[in-house]
């Protein structure tokens, strides 16, 4: 798994674990919904801007969102 197929895994994971839809969170971070569906699906790769963004509207600081992305490259490194 790349690093971008990773943050979309942690990535949707956050965001219906909070419950919002792609949509809501696109609104609530100043992003459009193609750019998180994107993102979801490992297509795009998010800058440093976007990454804290994210994380802001998920109610987490960037460093939980990219340590969860850093277990998740870790776990599908054993594989």
């Amino acid at each position: 798994m790349n690093p971008a197929a990773a943050f979309g895994h942690v990535l949707r994971y956050f965001r219906i674990s909070s419950r919002l839809s792609q949509e809501r969170l696109a609104q609530e971070s100043g992003l459009d919904r193609s750019y998180i569906s994107l993102l979801e699906r490992g297509i795009k790769q998010p800058s440093l801007t976007t990454i804290i963004q994210i994380a802001q509207t998920l109610d987490l600081s960037p460093r939980e969102l990219m340590a969860k992305v850093e277990e998740k490259l870790r776990e599908n490194s054993k594989d």
